[in-house]
């Protein structure tokens, strides 16, 4: 009596590629970063990425595009979370020390900003602008367009494309 054919897991696909594809991807990675943490760390990141999608490993047919592809997106997520934490921390250090914040209150703040710009990614510069002009600066539409240099029309437009756009992502 013979035995069944054995029926790859989803973690044995994903072992799999992790074998084929993980010193190819870092290679690949340190090219483009040259500094060799940050290409491994990436690429540790890439593989975490699978283990939340099994199913997508088992249909794969060009595995390396597809790590480039995951790869890259979360490089893009890593520089914006930075660019997002260097211009806050620019902020903090001006702030008097009377008015500093815990650790805590930091961490928080600092995730919320991270949140609210992946929540304004994708919107066009000048729809962003007025809204975040709106918003954190409390502007009119009127100083808005005066701002930005569009008419006052354009600045209700983009404040109805962010708020839709908004909207939409939280859902």
């Amino acid at each position: 009596m013979s035995s069944p054919p054995s029926v790859p897991s989803p973690q044995a696909d994903i072992q799999a590629l992790y074998l084929d594809h993980h010193a190819w991807l870092l290679d690949w990675l340190r090219k483009r970063l040259r500094h060799a943490d940050n290409a491994a760390d990436l690429a540790h990141d890439t593989f975490l990425h699978l283990l939340g999608r099994p199913q997508q490993v088992t249909d794969l047919r060009q595995p390396r595009a597809w790590l480039s592809t995951v790869a890259r997106g979360l490089l893009v997520d890593r520089v914006r979370r930075q660019r997002v934490e260097r211009a806050w921390l620019q902020t903090v250090a001006h702030l008097p020390e009377a008015e500093e914040m815990s650790p805590e209150t930091r961490l928080i703040l600092l995730e919320t900003l991270q949140r609210i710009d992946a929540l304004l990614d994708g919107l066009a510069p000048k729809v962003r602008s007025a809204f975040l002009l709106s918003r954190l600066e409390g502007l009119g539409y009127k100083e808005i367009a005066e701002r930005l240099g569009v008419s006052l029309s354009s600045v209700e437009k983009y404040m109805v494309t962010a708020i839709r756009h908004c909207y939409l992502a939280q859902r």
